[in-house]
């Protein structure tokens, strides 16, 4: 079982870069780096409702859980 963080997905579809949207959400590259590659270990709340403004998107295009068995 896995949740799958989909923000390269969305920043793909929005055409954004990740410096762009560190930027307009207000964390480091390297923590939004940590984050899409699927690395970290949390994600706050107030970060994914930043996400969702900047994506103009929902909870639920960002995050995906998977069962693999």
């Amino acid at each position: 079982m896995a949740i799958i963080i989909n923000v390269d997905v969305m920043l793909a579809k929005r055409k954004m870069s990740v410096t762009e949207l560190a930027d307009r959400i207000g964390i480091t590259i390297a923590n939004l780096s940590i984050l899409k590659n699927g690395k970290a270990k949390a994600v706050r709340l107030s970060t994914l409702e930043a996400i969702c403004k900047a994506l103009d998107c929902q909870p639920g295009d960002i995050l995906e859980f998977r069962n693999d068995e």
